[in-house]
């Protein structure tokens, strides 16, 4: 099959296996899913919920952020990883959203990205999410899943993974196929012990491929070394 339609047999795949793949940050506005994404940077998204339960209670508006000292806010968010960075960041985009732009969030790619601690993926969730304007978000389990499917190079980074994903995925499918990539990663797809031996996508991944043939040749070595005790 050509690009095309192995593309559109990978959608179809997904779409069946997560039909209702979403975002899994807990968020009720774009101001609380920006803090939720530039929190979730290296940290699961689980944690970060655990954490946004109760500052979202205590910090409804950027001006909340801004009225208190750096070190409580710091203390808020002590269970995500690089909380010290991320509690500067905080402060210092409430304060641009505050001077630049009334409080609220900007609702273009350029805006967001110009934000502390807000970087192209977290700008595409954002957009994608909060402002339904059609984006991909390349995290660590979707430039994983597109490398083993051969929908991009190993060596690609981050932004030629998107670039290739924007080509072959149909623009209205973008923000759907980010959530479906991110659920088949996360819960099919992982980074340690993939799920190989039960993969529909198998036939499309090599190192799906090799780990199963290794595992096989295990599996063999192990059933005649029992044969010979027997």
């Amino acid at each position: 099959m050509n690009a095309k339609q192995k593309i559109r047999h990978i959608l179809d795949i997904i779409a069946e296996m997560f039909p209702d793949a979403h975002c899994e940050l807990n968020h009720s506005n774009p101001f609380e899913l920006t803090i939720a994404v530039l929190l979730s940077a290296q940290c699961t998204d689980e944690t970060v919920n655990k954490v946004t339960a109760s500052l979202f209670q205590k910090y409804k508006q950027p001006e909340d952020y801004l009225g208190v000292p750096l070190e409580e806010l710091e203390q808020d968010i002590r269970r995500i990883g690089l909380f010290r960075t991320k509690a500067s960041n905080i402060q210092k985009l409430c304060r641009i959203l505050i001077d630049k732009y009334d409080g609220e969030v900007p609702a273009s790619h350029e805006g967001l990205t110009e934000l502390p601690g807000v970087g192209r993926k977290t700008a595409n969730v954002v957009m994608s999410n909060a402002f339904d304007v059609p984006a991909i978000a390349v995290d660590t389990h979707v430039d994983r899943v597109s490398k083993r499917l051969g929908i991009a190079k190993l060596d690609d980074n981050v932004l030629e993974v998107e670039k290739k994903l924007m080509k072959l995925v149909p623009q209205e499918e973008w923000t759907v196929t980010h959530h479906r990539l991110i659920f088949f990663g996360r819960y099919h797809c992982k980074a340690q012990n993939p799920q190989c031996p039960v993969c529909p996508l198998l036939d499309l991944c090599k190192e799906g491929k090799q780990r199963m043939k290794a595992g096989n040749k295990t599996k063999n070595k192990a059933e005649l070394k029992i044969a010979g005790r027997g």
